[in-house]
């Protein structure tokens, strides 16, 4: 049980499994998938799932909204889209509220904030984070940022930023959570992978604590749907992705899905 506490706190049993083999086969331990799952849930382990109860898209207001451009795209490389969303996470002292930024092609993410209010200053530093990752100037090679009709997301300065840097804006059309399904994914993972194993007492510790969290599921988290390889490999590498996912778009050949 040390063992699979230092590899990973919180990672899904499936990927766990894979991850421990060099271990197990090391020890000439004999362990299928189903034994784990059944000593993880003896050891009460297990990631728990947990349901939204907070609302943080504010889409009743006056700022221009956006088209929705992404519904026939096929995601080819890295960098040709990045989906934004904000979602909520409960802490001693209240709620915080987290902006993250994703690659759709390589599910690495590129961008964070957390804050104790949803002012649209706070993604404009997830966004300011995401954009010093890039090379080169995003108008060089056709970068889109997909988000929801959220007040954050079109508010003046935030859509002046992305303007700025020739960067093409799109938006969902309705409350549809597939038309933002990466980014919804992320946060689900973050939240409960990993954030939902801490005692958070106040931002500051959990600004730290997303930050780590960030960095083990960019660097050390391996994805079903990339041949189990991590989001920073992907995405560094621009290895080619083979689809592993079901598509939900019944209607449209698009492939944006979550793993």
């Amino acid at each position: 049980m040390k063992e699979i506490r230092k590899l990973h706190p919180a990672i899904g049993t499936r990927k766990l499994y894979f991850m421990l083999q060099p271990f197990l086969t090391g020890h000439k331990i004999k362990m299928g998938r189903d034994g784990l799952f059944d000593l993880l849930a003896a050891q009460k382990m297990l990631v728990r799932k947990r349901k939204r109860r907070i609302f943080t898209t504010q889409s009743q207001h006056w700022f221009r909204k956006y088209k929705n451009l992404i519904k026939h795209m096929e995601i080819m490389r890295p960098n040709q889209l990045w989906v934004a969303d904000i979602t909520y996470y409960k802490i001693v002292s209240g709620y915080v509220y987290i902006s993250l930024i994703t690659d759709a092609y390589s599910h690495k993410i590129v961008g964070y904030h957390l804050a104790d209010n949803l002012e649209a200053c706070n993604n404009i530093k997830a966004l300011e984070m995401a954009l010093r990752t890039l090379k080169s100037n995003p108008g060089s090679f056709s970068l889109i940022h997909h988000s929801d009709r959220g007040l954050q997301y079109c508010s003046k300065e935030y859509v002046r930023i992305l303007k700025s840097k020739h960067i093409a804006i799109s938006m969902t059309e309705d409350g549809n959570p597939l038309d933002n399904s990466i980014a919804e994914r992320i946060n689900g993972i973050i939240k409960q992978e990993y954030l939902s194993h801490y005692t958070i007492r106040n931002k500051t510790e959990a600004m730290k604590i997303l930050a780590k969290s960030v960095a083990i599921y960019n660097q050390k988290r391996p994805h079903m749907s990339f041949d189990l390889q991590t989001p920073e490999k992907v995405h560094q590498l621009n290895l080619p992705i083979k689809k592993r996912w079901k598509n939900y778009y019944k209607k449209q050949s698009v492939n944006l899905q979550p793993d």
